[in-house]
């Protein structure tokens, strides 16, 4: 059951292009939001569309692979965990964010070859 433990899945679409930051130490860092989509019905028997934005976070290969192959509008399926984290912005302000760190990840958009890409 450990493998379970804080598991993310999500498939959704990229809301912008990835941002690839490399720090002076070589590491490489990606970040992005992902749309997620959920239509149902409500009480009234309406249909509703529920968008929920999830910030991810990548970090070496798969963050170059991800900023290299996907643009804003790609579907993507990823698999990571949780993470909160707070910091303090330049007014001196508290803030608090919850990000995928993503660890696999599946490009389901089509390529030339017809292909998803996985890693």
């Amino acid at each position: 059951m450990n493998t379970l433990r804080n598991r993310v899945q999500l498939i959704g679409h990229l809301g912008q292009a990835p941002k690839l930051v490399e720090f002076d130490s070589g590491k490489k860092k990606m970040t992005v939001s992902i749309a997620t989509n959920e239509v149902f019905r409500n009480a009234k028997g309406e249909r509703v569309n529920d968008t929920q934005w999830h910030n991810v976070v990548a970090w070496g290969k798969t963050a170059e692979n991800i900023a290299k192959y996907l643009d804003k509008g790609s579907e993507v399926a990823l698999n990571g965990k949780l993470v909160h984290r707070n910091y303090e912005d330049k007014e001196g302000n508290k803030r608090y964010i919850t990000e995928v760190v993503v660890d696999e990840y599946l490009f389901l958009d089509k390529t030339d070859d017809k292909t998803a890409i996985t890693v």
